[in-house]
C-alpha cells in the first residue's frame, strides 16, 4: 500500500530505490547491581570500552579517504573530544562504586541527564549537539557487549544494499562516523526518525549532495527493508510503495532536478547581479573553519556570519582558551584568501552550561533570558579572552567582530570598552591585531530596530538576524510546537520593520546584509530585494538557489511594487500585493 510520511527537507534533490534499513544501537540495557567487591573490575570495563572507542575512532581519522567531505574530520575530532573528555565516565563511574550499577546502566543513567539538558536547548544548532553524545555513548555500549552485533557493521544488512537498484538509508539517526562507511555503498539518500537542520546527518548530506530528509517521526518503524521509496527532498516528503504511474512522475521530475543542479553549478562564477545592473553581495554562514572552503568554491564574497559557539560545545570541563580560538579563526581568515570573515562572539542561551567558569544552570530557560552579549557582559574574562582571539586573528586579512543580541545603550558602550581593552592587553602584550578592526552590531531585537541611529552612530556595519527578529517582533518562541504555526516571516509588522532597518542604514551609507533564514529562501529573494537590500548571507548549501533568483530580477521593477505591499495589512490584500511583486 503506497503512503507518504513528512520529515524536514535538508538536502535537495529526488531520490528513488530500496530502503536500507539500519537499527539504531538500542540504549535498552540490562539493570542490575554488580556483586559487593567488583566494583573496580566493572569499573574497568568501562573504561576499556572507552578506550576501545577511541581506537576505532582515531582509525577511522587515520583512513578517511582523500575525497571524504571535509565536515567528517571535523565530526570524528568533535565525537573524539567528547569521548575524551573525563567528565563523560565521571558519574558512571561514581555510580558503579557507589551503588554497584552495572556499566551499561551507570553509562544510560548519565546519558540520559544529558540528553534531558540538551532537550531544554532554546538554540536549535546547539541542542543538535546532544546527538553526538548520544552517538558516542551508543558506541561505548556496543563496545561494553562485544556479543552484540553491531548493525552497522553487519555484513549482511550491508549487502542487502546490491539490489542492482539504487538504495536508500533508513535509520533512526546516523552518526558522522557511520556516514562514511555508507560512502562508497552508493547510496543516494537519507531518511532519519531524529534531526533537524543543523543536525550532522543534514551538514553531511548537503556537503555530499545527496538528498535527505530528517526528523521523519517513526520512518525505521514503518518503512521495512526492501522497500521502494521515493525521497523528495524538495518537499519534504518520503512515499513509500509508490505505484508504477508516482515512479515515472518522480523520475522525470529527477531528471529536470538534475539538469537544473548542473546549470546552477554554473553559476558559481557569474557576477551577481540582477538585469538591471545592481550589485549584490552574497556571503555564507558557516558553523566551523571547514565549511569556508565550500562557501568560496560557491562564489561567496565572505563569510557574513561565523557562529563561534561551535568551539565551546560539547565540553563539560573547560572552556577552550585563547590560543585554541585565535587558531580556530584565524583558520578561517586563511581559507577565505582575504574576503571579510564576520565571527559572531558566542551567542549561548540562558540553559546551556558551558564547562567550568561558564555555568549558566542557575539562569532558566526562557528565550528573554540570560544569552548572546548579556552572558558575555556577565563573565567578562571569558568575553576578553573571544576578542583577544579574534582581534589575532585580523593580523591575517578581514576578521570582524559581531555582536549578538544587543538592545541597550549600555550594553553598547560596555561591550565597545571591553573591545578597546582587549586591544590594549593585546598591545601590552606584543601580539599583532587590526587596530581599525570593523564592529558590526546584530539587529535582532524589535527594540534594537526602533532606535537604529543608536547602532548606526556606534558600528560599521549591520547584520539582521530575521530568525529572533520575527520571534521576538510576533512574541512566539520558535521551540514551542503549539504556535509554531504563527511564526510569519511576511506579517505585515516583520516587512515594516525590514523596510525601515535598510532604508535606515542605506541612507546612513552603512553595510546592512540580512543574515537569518530569509536570506537563504529563494521565494524571499525578490521581496528582500525589493526592500534594498544588496547584502544576502545564508548558508552556503543556498548561494546559487538565490544567485538564480537575482539574476532574473529587476530591482527598478520590484522597488516600484513595495510601497502596495507595504500598505497592505489584511492578508487578502497582501497577498494580491506580493503575488503582483513575484510576478
Amino acid at each position: 500500500m503506497t503512503f507518504a510520511l513528512h520529515g524536514i527537507p535538508v538536502s535537495k534533490g529526488i531520490a528513488i530505490g530500496k530502503a536500507v534499513l539500519i537499527s539504531h544501537a538500542a540504549l535498552e540495557v540490562s539493570h542490575y547491581l554488580i556483586e559487593a567487591g567488583k566494583e573496580e573490575f566493572e569499573a574497568q570495563k568501562l573504561l576499556d570500552a572507552f578506550e576501545q572507542v577511541r581506537l576505532e575512532l582515531e582509525q577511522l581519522r587515520r583512513g578517511l579517504p582523500k575525497d571524504a567531505p571535509q565536515e567528517m574530520a571535523a565530526f570524528l575530532d568533535v565525537h573524539g573530544m567528547i569521548l575524551s573528555d573525563p567528565a563523560l565516565a565521571e558519574k558512571p563511574l561514581h555510580l558503579i562504586r557507589t551503588q554497584r550499577l552495572n556499566a551499561a546502566w551507570a553509562l544510560t543513567t548519565e546519558l540520559n541527564d544529558l540528553l534531558e539538558q540538551f532537550a531544554e536547548i532554546e538554540d536549535v544548532y546547539l541542542k543538535e549537539r546532544g546527538n553526538d553524545i548520544r552517538q558516542v555513548a551508543e558506541r561505548v555500549l556496543k563496545a561494553l557487549n562485544s556479543q552484540q552485533k553491531d548493525p552497522l557493521t553487519d555484513s549482511e544488512i550491508i549487502a542487502s544494499s546490491d539490489f542492482g537498484v539504487d538504495a536508500i538509508i533508513v535509520a533512526h539517526d546516523i552518526a558522522p562516523h557511520d556516514m562514511l562507511r555508507f560512502k562508497d555503498q552508493l547510496f543516494t539518500g537519507f531518511v532519519t526518525d531524529l534531526g533537524g537542520k543543523t543536525s550532522h546527518t543534514a551538514i553531511v548530506a548537503r556537503s555530499m549532495e545527496i538528498p535527505a530528509i530528517v526528523g521523519v517521526r517513526h520512518a525505521s518503524e514503518m518503512i521495512r527493508h526492501g522497500d521502494w521509496l521515493v525521497l523528495d527532498g524538495e518537499r519534504g516528503v518520503v512515499v513509500v510503495a509508490p505505484d508504477e504511474q508516482l515512479l515515472s512522475e518522480y523520475r522525470k521530475l529527477q531528471t529536470q532536478a538534475l539538469k537544473e543542479s548542473r546549470k546552477l553549478q554554473q553559476l558559481k562564477h557569474t557576477e551577481t547581479r540582477t538585469v538591471d545592473n545592481v550589485d549584490i553581495q552574497l556571503f555564507a554562514n558557516i558553523e566551523s573553519p571547514e565549511d569556508a572552503t565550500q562557501a568560496v568554491k560557491l562564489g561567496a564574497v565572505g563569510v557574513g556570519l561565523f557562529r563561534s559557539e561551535f568551539l565551546f560545545m560539547d565540553r563539560n570541563q573547560a572552556l577552550p582558551d585563547e590560543e585554541q580560538q585565535y587558531q580556530e579563526y584565524r583558520r578561517v581568515v586563511d581559507l577565505m584568501h582575504g574576503l571579510p570573515v564576520n565571527i559572531r562572539t558566542i551567542d549561548v542561551g540562558a540553559d546551556k552550561a558551558l564547562g567550568a567558569g561558564g555555568d549558566l544552570s542557575q539562569t532558566g530557560t526562557s528565550p528573554l533570558g540570560l544569552r548572546a552579549i548579556r552572558w558575555s557582559l556577565t563573565e567578562p574574562e571569558i568575553f576578553l579572552t573571544q576578542l583577544r582571539a579574534i582581534l589575532r586573528a585580523s593580523a591575517h586579512g578581514q576578521a570582524r567582530i559581531m555582536i549578538p543580541m544587543l538592545a541597550h545603550a549600555k550594553e553598547i558602550d560596555e561591550t565597545l570598552r571591553l573591545i578597546e581593552k582587549a586591544k590594549q592587553q593585546l598591545h601590552v602584550r606584543g601580539k599583532p591585531f587590526n587596530p581599525n578592526i570593523q564592529v558590526g552590531a546584530m539587529i535582532e531585537i524589535p527594540a534594537a530596530a526602533l532606535v537604529l541611529p543608536l547602532f548606526i552612530d556606534r558600528f560599521d556595519f549591520l547584520s539582521i538576524g530575521t530568525n529572533d527578529l520575527i520571534q521576538y517582533t510576533l512574541a512566539i518562541d520558535r521551540a514551542d510546537h503549539a504556535v509554531a504555526h504563527l511564526y510569519d516571516p511576511l506579517h505585515p509588522a516583520i516587512l515594516h520593520l525590514l523596510a525601515s532597518i535598510i532604508d535606515q542604514a542605506k541612507r546612513a551609507n552603512i553595510p546592512v546584509a540580512v543574515c537569518g533564514e530569509m536570506a537563504g529562501d529563494p521565494s524571499m529573494t525578490k521581496l528582500l530585494l525589493a526592500l534594498g537590500l544588496t547584502d544576502f548571507s545564508m548558508h552556503f548549501s543556498q548561494l546559487l538557489l538565490v544567485k538564480r533568483e537575482i539574476l532574473g530580477a529587476d530591482v527598478g521593477q520590484l522597488k516600484a511594487r513595495i510601497p502596495r505591499v507595504l500598505k497592505a495589512y489584511e492578508p487578502e490584500a497582501q497577498a494580491k500585493a506580493l503575488e503582483r511583486l513575484f510576478s
